[in-house]
């Protein structure tokens, strides 16, 4: 799978249903073993709990040029099962309301990273995270 902006996402982004400023927007990392994309996939709960091995919300968001970034990502204390994707997503409180936003399984330095119970740091591409 390449790297995407989940297909039902677009129309939120298009309706101003996500802010991606505003809103508070996590980062999980995710183990292939337990999860497949799927353009049909819309909110968070549609990766199964046992893919997710550790989230962090992003800071210091920023939007120019149409290519959305932010500060590097610090996963704390990670244990579970080796990642290979990400999956970025909007925290709305509620799983089944959380949308997804992209799957990255390409182009992430360091990846397939492997738990080991210490602090694992996701450095985003100096290009940043997605352009749309």
């Amino acid at each position: 799978m390449a790297n995407a902006v989940y297909p039902p996402t677009k129309k939120l982004f298009l309706d101003g249903d996500i802010d991606l400023l505003a809103d508070t927007i996590k980062v999980t990392l995710v183990d292939l073993a337990d999860y497949t994309y799927s353009a049909a996939h819309d909110f968070i709960d549609d990766v199964v709990a046992g893919a997710r091995v550790a989230t962090a919300t992003l800071g210091s968001k920023t939007t120019a040029g149409g290519t959305f970034d932010a500060a590097d990502a610090t996963f704390t204390s990670v244990t579970g099962d080796v990642s290979e994707a990400l999956v970025i997503w909007k925290d709305t409180g509620t799983e089944g309301t959380s949308p997804l936003i992209a799957f990255i399984d390409t182009g992430v330095s360091g990846f397939p990273v492997t738990p080991v119970g210490t602090n694992i740091l996701l450095t985003w591409n100096a290009s940043g995270i997605l352009a749309l």
